[in-house]
């Protein structure tokens, strides 16, 4: 059943009325415009507004400016600046050149900015008190009162497509795309369509820029801030709009919206709907919709953001210690003391590879390197916690299970060594090899830092032992070097014995971890890393 009620409370109106006689417009003693064709355009909420042809304008324009505004029912706004000799009047007027068919009266016509003139002469008219309006029913009770408990988006665009409807707005399908800060994701859209049990929910790569499906899609053109689209889909020539209209023509749609939704931040998301009445959107359905647009948009920019910044932390922090610090412990100091192994891998002859292959080449090197380690810790129920350099420091929590973290840790270590010989041997990456310490013990797993920057890491003997252990293996051609705390997961580990490490008081009591690999050769350690191990 098509709904198309109206809702009880006054909704929203556009009136557009011809004027008598002679009306001008001054900029002190300056015409501005004259004309006995004018026209007033009475709009809810906003004062009456008066419209001149625009070969009635007696001042030069410039061409059309960067600036542009969409209305749903007037169409999309462009702007032009006034040139008064020496005096340029910034986006002083604007014209809608192609206006939609409720405001048809006043396409080609031009308004003028209150900043534009200091008076109007009206001749013998006298214009109404402008409306004020009462917008009120199901769609505004609920964005005042109820929408603020919904936990996600899924749930908040059914429930907006559901007040909609029962507010008396014939949608079909309504749409939200919301772009965000993700490093692999560009965004999110939303679709709710009448009569689908679920929400269906995109999130395209930034491969969308550049795929036909958006590159020529409403979506694109109001994203870059092009004004918005309003498509009569009951119109027979549609050879010239957007692919996608004939999509939702054949599913029933009869009118197309997509507007601006703009976000605190100047980024401008996009709100999409469709209508399936016979005579499509009214006037006061498209009114109220997008004075709520902006309502709307800040509850979507609170989803965004909350989700932005937990992708943020765990890009730059890890899942879990990104998880740390989106509930609270944000201070200085806070944090625990922890049993974890620790992992410390590093990238061998890291200073003559950057020589030899040049900036570019090394630094896909060294995010491929980045991306094999991450993703064996992640399997092996590790954390990254952060790139130093050209090294990785992970960590595997203890919890109840110490035998299992150091486990975890050794399996990590060994099943990196095993795929960088993988890639050496596919020729992929001949260069990428490693040096990896392991070590076991207290740590404390927190916040250290000043007062205005923080860093949440570890830190403890454990952690440094094991980044010293990398620097041994460097220097005397053993890939991993576990230290005894490994012991009773060790296997196949040939005895170190005591180890003096840099800047550890004491020797420390090792093991070399032999892997299949042993029978390639390492890269001759450069002078730096001999150094650096000592």
């Amino acid at each position: 059943m098509n709904v198309h009620a109206t809702p009880q409370s006054k909704g929203y109106g556009i009136d557009i009325e011809p004027l008598k006689g002679r009306v001008a417009i001054y900029r002190g003693d300056t015409l501005l415009a004259e004309s006995s064709r004018a026209k007033v355009m009475y709009e809810t909420r906003l004062p009456p507004t008066i419209y001149f042809p625009r070969e009635d304008v007696r001042v030069d324009l410039s061409d059309p400016t960067e600036l542009q505004t969409f209305c749903p029912f007037k169409g999309t706004a462009t702007y032009h600046d006034v040139l008064l000799g020496e005096e340029r009047i910034t986006n002083a007027v604007w014209t809608y050149e192609t206006a939609l068919p409720e405001s048809i009266g006043i396409q080609g016509h031009v308004g003028f900015m209150p900043n534009a003139h200091t008076r109007i002469d009206l001749g013998e008219n006298k214009l109404r008190k402008g409306d004020d309006g009462n917008i009120s029913g199901p769609l505004i009770d609920w964005l005042l009162r109820e929408a603020s408990g919904i936990k996600t988006p899924e749930d908040f665009t059914r429930a907006l497509a559901e007040k909609m409807l029962e507010h008396g707005i014939a949608v079909q399908r309504l749409g939200i795309l919301v772009w965000s800060l993700h490093p692999l994701i560009a965004g999110k859209h939303y679709i709710w369509e009448k009569g689908a049990a679920e929400i269906s929910t995109f999130a395209p790569t930034y491969e969308i820029y550049d795929h036909p499906a958006y590159t020529n899609s409403p979506l694109r053109h109001v994203s870059n801030g092009l004004g918005g689209v309003r498509q009569r889909l009951t119109d027979s020539r549609l050879e010239d709009s957007f692919p996608i209209m004939e999509d939702l023509r054949a599913k029933g749609a009869t009118d197309y919206v997509a507007m601006p939704m703009p976000f605190s931040d100047g980024r401008t998301n996009v709100l999409t709907l469709t209508c399936d009445h016979p005579d499509g959107f009214t006037t006061a359905n498209l009114g109220l919709i997008f004075e709520c647009s902006a309502i709307i948009g800040r509850y979507y920019e609170v989803f965004v953001q909350r989700e932005n910044a937990q992708t943020l932390l765990e890009t730059y922090l890890g899942k879990r210690t990104g998880a740390r610090v989106l509930g609270g412990e944000i201070r200085r100091g806070d944090g625990d003391e922890i049993d974890a192994a620790i992992m410390f891998c590093d990238l061998r002859n890291s200073t003559a590879l950057e020589e030899s292959l040049g900036r570019n080449a090394y630094l896909s090197l060294l995010n491929g390197f980045f991306e094999t380690v991450s993703e064996i810790v992640n399997e092996n129920g590790g954390e990254v916690l952060k790139f130093i350099g050209d090294a990785v420091l992970a960590v595997f929590p203890a919890g109840d299970d110490a035998t299992a973290a150091q486990a975890n840790a050794l399996r990590s270590a060994k099943d990196i060594v095993e795929r960088l010989a993988e890639l050496r041997a596919s020729a992929e990456d001949t260069h990428c090899d490693c040096a990896i310490g392991l070590s076991y013990g207290r740590v404390t797993y927190g916040n250290v830092g000043s007062r205005e920057r923080l860093d949440f890491t570890v830190i403890g003997q454990a952690a440094n032992i094991a980044a010293r252990l990398g620097d041994y293996g460097k220097s005397n051609g053993h890939r991993i070097v576990a230290s005894q705390e490994i012991q009773p997961v060790l296997s196949d580990a040939a005895p170190l014995g005591q180890v003096r490490l840099h800047n550890v008081s004491r020797p420390v009591a090792c093991y070399a971890i032999r892997t299949p690999m042993d029978g390639a050769s390492l890269a001759k350690p450069s002078a730096g890393e001999v150094r650096n191990a000592g």
